[in-house]
């Protein structure tokens, strides 16, 4: 058995190998890594002993079924959420140590592309993706026509920079969600479902932004997904998630080549296998 994994079986009812440890690209670093981390609500457990590391100058991938915790994890990068028992850390900083002051400047580590691009209504697309920057600099408003005509630009919007958000595509609008995500130049960037109502040709087209926005500029991308083939497209490093655990985390071509029951038969798509209709 290799050295970072571990037999965590549980009886009968999870027969499985557990990831237990933080297995990384052979000499990266971790822009987020998450120790032994569990998170409840209620009677519910999210999160049960997570161990997970993101590494750095990387597209990872978290994959899982709906309901296993995706999301949770998004929270506790940013500090939307504290575990339970264990720690979250970013650049080897822990979160829920963090003051306010340090949780603010965090954050701004941080771009995120919410699930439809969360645009405000009211500001046309050149506003909505220059709103972080007036709200979080002093630069001159010339100085930040330059970023947002940049950014917009290279996720191919140059020409929709008035439009408002109910004239956009879902497409265009996780575009210019991407734009405002990058205006920061983050370290890293959080992808929420990024496919999700899309088409099978947007998605793949969106995929493609993706690759070609990272190669630019670098920095750890994490996309939550359960689309399989968005992963084939354009994962460097893939966790599949379950339960709260990690199944198994590794470079993509390992996974796809896993050896675990329960990580075949998610990424295949079968439906005879551990994972039933829970």
């Amino acid at each position: 058995m290799p050295d970072n994994i571990k037999d965590q079986t549980r009886g009968d009812e999870d027969p499985y190998q557990w990831h237990a440890g933080l297995n990384r690209p052979h000499g990266s670093s971790d822009a987020v890594e998450f120790i032994d981390v569990k998170k409840s609500f209620g009677r519910n457990t999210i999160l049960n002993g997570l161990n997970l590391g993101i590494p750095d100058n990387q597209i990872s991938m978290i994959l899982g079924p709906s309901g296993t915790g995706k999301s949770v994890c998004i929270k506790h990068m940013v500090g939307l959420l504290y575990p339970d028992e264990g720690d979250v850390l970013v650049h080897g900083e822990s979160v829920p140590n963090m003051q306010d002051e340090e949780l603010f400047d965090m954050r701004k580590k941080f771009g995120v592309l919410f699930q439809d691009g969360a645009l405000f209504g009211s500001m046309n697309v050149f506003d909505n993706t220059a709103f972080p920057l007036r709200q979080h600099t002093d630069r001159a408003e010339s100085e930040i026509v330059e970023v947002v005509t940049r950014r917009l630009a290279e996720v191919g919007l140059g020409g929709a920079m008035d439009k408002m958000p109910n004239e956009l595509s879902g497409g265009m609008r996780k575009r210019a969600g991407f734009a405002r995500a990058l205006v920061l130049d983050p370290d890293i960037v959080l992808f929420d479902e990024p496919d999700s109502g899309l088409d099978p040709v947007r998605t793949a087209l969106l995929c493609e932004l993706i690759q070609e926005v990272h190669e630019e500029n670098g920095g750890a991308y994490v996309v939550i997904t359960h689309d399989i083939m968005s992963a084939r497209r354009v994962a460097d490093f893939i966790s599949v998630l379950w339960k709260g655990r990690i199944v198994e985390s590794g470079p993509a071509s390992e996974l796809f080549n896993s050896d675990n029951q329960f990580v075949r038969q998610f990424l295949s798509g079968e439906a005879q296998g551990p994972l039933g209709m829970e």
